[in-house]
């Protein structure tokens, strides 16, 4: 055979001492005639079983390596073989020699990678490797069968971490329990050591010096593997992609560098040298890696290697530090709209947005916490001196800062400590570490908190919240001083002199009741002006206070009374209002509700949450054990419902249960009190707490109206037929449905994260809410009123079957209307009716044959309306008579306000009524201050440079309302604004803006007019409301609004606010005619949050954002000279120069005016702009060019490319917002599918099978823009897709001559990958 005649041939020639080349020639002569394939992997075998160990001498291993060098076997499949023979013998005592050769092969033939993966053998080479090294044995997880480049990738790990074990173990250093290979010969024969020879070695000292000589050698060697360009690229791919592996071997090279003696003897390598690992993220980085990123360059964007640095522009620090959270600011802002109930939580969404900047602006932890405190102290401070008005947002801002915004940095703490805890629960080699494990980011919380002391101007607390912060100080003064306990008894006038505190405090403390810092805060500098040398002399003991009800106190009136005025300050506390409340007397159960709806809900920032989970909690009592009543079990707990229904009816109380994502649960809490209490005859009454009449229809309509202000109930049904548009606009689908698929989703998927395993600690045990799918079909009448206000929305009413059971009640309802009017009650009952004797019953009777469930009331409430509606068009009724029926109406029930609501709104959208002239005789007259209203529109946007129509009414055309809307707006202004109406008036009165902000021009003026005449300290607000609705119905008013908001952040425009720019700029001071100069112009920031709402369709919005950003674009890179003087750049010693400005400072104002447009788009439309953006937008601009080829040649190449990056911050920047950096979020659940369709469109682009118009440099700079920030911020997006695709695009890349941005797409991917990945670092140094 061959074989034999190889080996022989072998033989021969060891005996005669043949020349390596002349042996080498006589086998390939042998193989060839027999028609072996070269490289031959059995020939390497064969060598190998001939050499170890009957013939390990010099002149063998001279024909093993002539063998490798003319390519008769394949080089790694030889070193491999030699691996598994060698390290086990490596010994002094055994075959120190051999290893000595072994490690000369390898260091000569590893790194000769390229011939390799070029070569027609290498799939079969390296299947042969695997097999040789059992790497199926070895790395089980991993995929079979392997790509031949992943096989090349766990060769070169084993051999490293081989030679990282083989040098621990010489020195004495390897653990018994971190041993990875048994170094172990797979041949048990081959094991059995000549015993001659070893006796040869152990006589003699050769072989302990030429032991430690290898040792040496192996440490270089690894050296090498690690600083190689090359080798240390492929390396980092274990890192990424087999994790588990990876730490243990990490983990043996940082013992071997912290503790060999031979790596410290070293002259050229140093420990430091060894082990280059990001400490962070324990991957490897070649030295070139490591270096400094590149300064701020045109070739940062445009160049060829652009893919590796346009991140670095997009992370630069040079700009101005705060605009990099802008976006924090605009979102803050939009959550104090208390017309715009949310359903999703404001910490998951600041959450993630937090995150978001966080990876795209490559800060550190501390740097993004404050930017995130700082746009909450803004925010405070701008409400320092609100202007008047029916909806209070201080309570609601303190609220973000104190509470939301430290739920935020928690959040984020403990999403890090959840992976940390997982990850060692995981680990093969660490034990289980302490649960309470710590992440750098708490630390990172201490740093920025200390920063924090030093923004004093924002600190300063606005007057109500002094005394909290003066609390603050002297509790860490007390304690410094070593006198804790003291304060909880102490009055305001027995504080400390020289405890003077401000917001810094309190924010400290609100960290501290959650566990994020220590008492050791109160030792900061700074914190604590001075220690207090004595306590005060009087301490008043005797005072109720939280401390007397933890102390065993009886609720006593007067206690009551101090824990309503009080927040509460730990969760402990409000767990004893809890026992009360589920063990305490029917008295008592009150007494914990009205403590708990009181100062803890609204201004316990430390305890919040808690309070608002213990209100929905109680909302749903349970059935008594010994019930047996054939009503609901609610009905008997009426008072106590009662009492949580009005203290959570306030508009900062919802607005702070919307804040903290309760929405869903608190109307699903809701519903079931609704169906029950709707669905009871009215014949038995409670004593409320204060001393008033209770009834069913009392409980229910503060339970329904609170329900109905949980979705945007009250607005227009013109929002439901937008023009042209086929679907409903954004978020007009929200309703009591939506709201339960929400509820079901969060108690669904609430503790399968890491994070949410962490949270839940820090929530009571003692809040049980049902985690069971709640849907409407569980509350029939409920159900039955929804379909029936769709339908009164839609027109659709169906006529009233005469004698039916309805009928009566509409005939009872009108009569109680119609009893206090001079005429024609008795034509207005009648005329539903077909009878007159209802008209003339004493109102006893009337409101006997109305004690029937209110459900009933309010299924014929549309046909009362509709009757009277119909009489006072007719003349048969008096305007004045008909809003004090209908205010009668809404007095009897409350919940009938919502028919009232939805009726008139769908009769202004029919347009069938003829007007109402509102000329002081009919209706009321707005003339008396009409001229000044449209006065101060015209001074509040004059800032954005629209026009305001006119609003001149002369005696001959007076001011006109649709009769709808004139009617509901009489019915408004009869309420008196007391406590009790407020709760009703918070649904009546946004109803009434949001239907007359539908109606034309000037409706809502007219309507501000006239309620500014009723409650003149509310004129600014009503002002404020009608200037907005300048903008609901022009775009070309919109789009002027969103050019101020550009050019006003960025400082371009002429106007003298403009000048400095920034978020200052952007969102101004409010509005009000409470700053000095009477009203001013309201910042377009601002404005536009206040109005985007009520834009019918928002979808026109992408391109033209899109289209504000190009002209930013240019702006920025002319430095504000016109058109014509734009010259090409200019390098100067400062760097490069175009126009006015250097090319660095452009990129930058480039970079912010992504983030404004990416800011505005996700407010205004969240993903579904986003998606358009993507999806239809962008590619729609490249493929037509938008008309700015002229452009382009004027204002040369230099602003296409900048063009082409600002479309790529502004498309990552956008999908950062909407779907987040991970797969947290439900909308992150889309993002694969709609990021794939873009990127088969760049990557049919690149491949030539798509037409592109836009300028070249533009798409250039898109490309290696887009896709260098998805590789360097989010990672996770490319994980999510197809291999495939990413392929394609990498190619493209290439074509580019973008190599490594092409080869970094693919390294993210993952295992899937490994393989071609390793291939392209090799072909990429040819």
């Amino acid at each position: 055979m061959v074989w034999d005649g190889v080996l022989d041939l072998t033989k021969w020639a060891q005996e005669n001492k043949t020349d390596p080349l002349l042996w080498s020639i006589e086998v390939r002569s042998c193989l060839n005639a027999a028609a072996v394939p070269l490289p031959s992997a059995e020939l390497a075998h064969r060598l190998v079983s001939h050499i170890f160990w009957e013939n390990h001498v010099p002149l063998t291993w001279k024909f093993l390596e002539k063998a490798m060098e003319l390519r008769l076997v394949p080089p790694l499949l030889l070193l491999a073989l030699l691996s598994a023979k060698v390290l086990p013998h490596r010994h002094a005592h055994l075959h120190p020699s051999a290893y000595a050769l072994y490690l000369h092969l390898l260091n000569r033939h590893a790194f000769a990678l390229t011939p390799l993966i070029s070569s027609p053998e290498y799939p079969t080479v390296m299947r042969s490797v695997h097999h040789a090294l059992r790497f199926s044995h070895l790395y089980p997880s991993q995929q079979q069968p392997l790509h031949p480049g992943a096989v090349l990738v766990q060769f070169l790990f084993t051999v490293v971490w081989q030679l990282v074990e083989a040098s621990l173990e010489d020195e004495g250093l390897l653990e018994p329990s971190s041993r990875f290979f048994l170094f172990a010969d797979s041949d048990s024969a081959a094991a059995a050591v000549d015993s001659r020879a070893a006796n040869y070695f152990a006589d003699h000292k050769d072989g302990n010096v030429l032991h430690r000589k290898n040792t040496a050698t192996a440490i270089e060697v690894i050296a090498r593997f690690l600083h190689n360009k090359v080798t240390s690229r492929i390396l980092s791919l274990v890192h990424r992609n087999m994790p588990a592996h990876w730490e243990p071997f990490v983990h043996q090279l940082q013992r071997l560098v912290g503790n060999s003696l031979v790596l410290r003897s070293l002259k050229h390598i140093t420990p430091e040298s060894l082990l280059p690992l990001d400490s962070k993220t324990n991957g490897l980085l070649s030295p070139e890696w490591k270096a400094t990123p590149p300064k701020l360059d045109l070739s940062a964007v445009m160049a060829a290697n652009a893919g590796s640095r346009v991140s670095c522009a997009l992370q630069s620090h040079h700009d101005s530090w705060s605009s990099l959270w802008l976006p924090i600011d605009l979102l803050l802002e939009d959550a104090m709209d208390s017309d715009h109930v949310a359903t999703t939580s404001a910490v998951e969404v600041l959450t993630g947005l937090v995150k978001a900047l966080q990876a795209v602006h490559g800060t550190a932890w501390h740097n993004a916490f404050l930017g995130l405190w700082i746009a909450a102290l803004r925010i405070v401070q701008r409400e320092r001196d609100p202007s008047e008005g029916p909806v209070p947002r201080l309570d609601t801002c303190l609220c973000m800062l104190l509470c939301i915004t430290t739920l935020v940095v928690a959040n984020i703490i403990e999403e890090e400590e959840g992976e940390l805890i997982e990850e060692a629960e995981r680990s093969p080699t660490n034990q289980r570490k302490d649960k309470q494990a710590l992440g750098e980011r708490r630390g990172e919380l201490i740093t920025c908190l200390q920063l924090l002391g030093d923004y004093e101007d924002l600190l300063k607390p606005p007057q109500s919240v002094i005394w909290v912060a003066n609390q603050a100080a002297a509790k860490a003064t007390l304690f410094v001083s070593g006198h804790n306990g003291y304060l909880g008894s102490m009055n305001v006038n027995d504080l400390p002199m020289n405890c003077s505190g401000n917001l810094w405090h309190v924010i400290i403390e609100a960290c501290i009741a959650r566990h994020l810092l220590d008492t050791s805060a109160y030792f900061w500098p700074g914190y604590v002006s001075a220690p207090c040398s004595q306590i005060p002399h009087s301490i008043p003991n005797h005072l109720p206070s939280w401390s007397s009800l933890m102390k065993g106190s009886p609720l006593t009136p007067p206690l009551v009374n101090v824990l309503v005025a009080t927040p509460a300050s730990s969760l402990a506390e409000i767990e004893k209002v809890f026992e009360f409340a589920i063990n305490g007397s029917d008295e008592e159960k009150i007494s914990a509700a009205t403590i708990l709806c009181g100062a803890s809900l609204v201004r316990g920032w430390n305890v919040q949450e808690h309070v608002v989970f213990f209100i929905i909690n109680f909302l749903s009592p349970p059935i008594p054990p010994k019930y047996s009543g054939t009503e609901s079990h609610l009905i008997s707990y009426a008072p106590f419902l009662n009492v949580l229904l009005v203290g959570i009816s306030p508009v900062d109380s919802v607005q702070i249960f919307s804040l903290h994502g309760a929405v869903p649960l608190l109307a699903a809490a809701l519903m079931p009190i609704c169906e029950a209490f709707g669905s009871c005859v009215p014949n038995v009454s409670w004593t409320a707490a204060t001393g008033e009449k209770l009834s069913c229809h009392g409980v229910f309509s503060n339970a329904f109206v609170l329900l109905l202000r949980l979705w945007r109930f009250d607005h227009p049904p013109t929002e439901h037929v937008m023009g042209a548009a086929a679907t409903p606009a954004l978020g007009s689908q929200l309703g009591p449905e939506f709201l339960l698929v929400v509820r079901n989703s969060l108690l669904a998927s609430f503790g399968k994260s890491p994070r949410d395993r962490i949270s839940s600690r820090r929530y009571s045990k003692m809040i049980t809410i049902a985690t069971e799918p709640v849907f409407m079909d569980s509350f029939p009448k409920l159900n039955i009123w929804y379909r029936q206000h769709q339908e009164c929305i839609a027109s659709t009413r169906s006529a009233l079957a005469p004698g039916g059971p309805i009928l009566q009640i509409v005939d009872a309802l009108l009569s109680m209307m119609c009893r206090k009017m001079s005429r024609s009650s008795q034509s207005l009952a009648s005329a539903t009716s077909g009878s007159s004797s209802s008209s003339s019953s004493s109102l006893d009777d009337i409101l006997m044959k109305l004690k029937v469930p209110a459900w009933d009331i309010l299924e014929a409430a549309p046909f009362v309306l509709d009757a009277a509606l119909t009489a006072c068009a007719h003349g048969s009724l008096y305007p004045r008579e008909l809003a004090t029926g209908l205010k009668d109406l809404a007095d009897f029930l409350p919940a009938s306000l919502a028919t009232i609501v939805s009726y008139f709104s769908a009769e202004v959208t029919r347009g069938v009524w003829k007007p109402a002239f509102m000329n002081g005789t009919d209706w009321p007259s707005p003339a008396a201050n009409l001229a000044i209203v449209e006065q101060q529109i015209k001074k509040i946007l004059a800032a954005t440079g629209v026009d305001v129509p006119s609003l001149a009414i002369d005696g001959n055309t007076p001011a006109t309302l649709p009769l709808p809307l004139a009617a509901f707006l009489s019915l408004t202004i009869t309420y008196k604004l007391d406590k009790t109406s407020e709760r009703f008036l918070v649904l009546t009165g946004p109803s009434l803006i949001n239907l007359s902000a539908g109606c034309p021009w000037p409706c809502m003026p007219i309507v501000a007019s006239l309620w500014a005449q009723k409650v003149k300290r509310w004129s600014d607000f009503f002002v404020f409301c009608a200037s907005g609705n300048v903008f609901n119905h022009r775009r070309d008013a919109v789009v002027q609004l969103l050019r101020s908001c550009f050019t006003s952040t960025l400082g371009l425009g002429s106007a003298s606010m403009y000048n400095n720019g920034g978020i200052g700029a952007l969102l101004g001071h409010g509005f009000g005619s409470h700053f000095s100069g009477g009203i001013s112009p309201v910042a377009p920031g601002f404005l536009y949050l206040r109005v985007y709402r009520s834009i019918r369709d928002v979808m026109f919005l992408t391109e033209e954002i899109v289209s504000l950003l190009m002209l930013s674009v240019r702006d920025i890179a002319s430095g504000g000279l016109p058109k014509g003087e734009v010259h090409k750049p200019k390098r100067t010693k400062h760097g490069m120069r175009y126009g006015q400005v250097s090319l660095a400072a452009s990129m930058t104002r480039v970079k912010h005016a992504a983030l404004i447009g990416a800011s505005f788009l996700w407010i205004s439309g969240g993903a579904s702009l986003v998606q358009s953006l993507i999806i239809e937008t962008l590619p729609s601009w490249f493929l037509s060019a938008q008309g700015l080829e002229q452009e382009v040649e004027e204002s040369g190449v230099m602003v296409a490319m900048l063009r082409g990056y600002a479309l790529a911050c502004f498309a990552v920047l956008s999908g950062t917002f909407a779907w987040g950096i991970d797969s947290l979020s439900t909308a992150s659940k889309r993002r694969p599918k709609i990021l794939a369709i873009h990127l088969d469109f760049l990557a049919n682009a690149l491949d030539g099978k798509v037409s592109l118009r836009c300028d070249c440099a533009t798409w250039r700079a898109y490309v290696s823009g887009i896709i260098s920030l998805m590789v360097s911020c989010t990672p996770l997006w490319i994980q999510e897709l197809d291999v495939g695709l990413l392929k394609r695009v990498s190619m493209g890349l290439r074509q580019l001559n973008e190599e490594d941005l092409a080869l970094r797409l693919l390294e993210i991917r993952g295992a899937s990958v490994m393989g071609e990945v390793a291939e392209m670092i090799i072909q990429s140094e040819l």
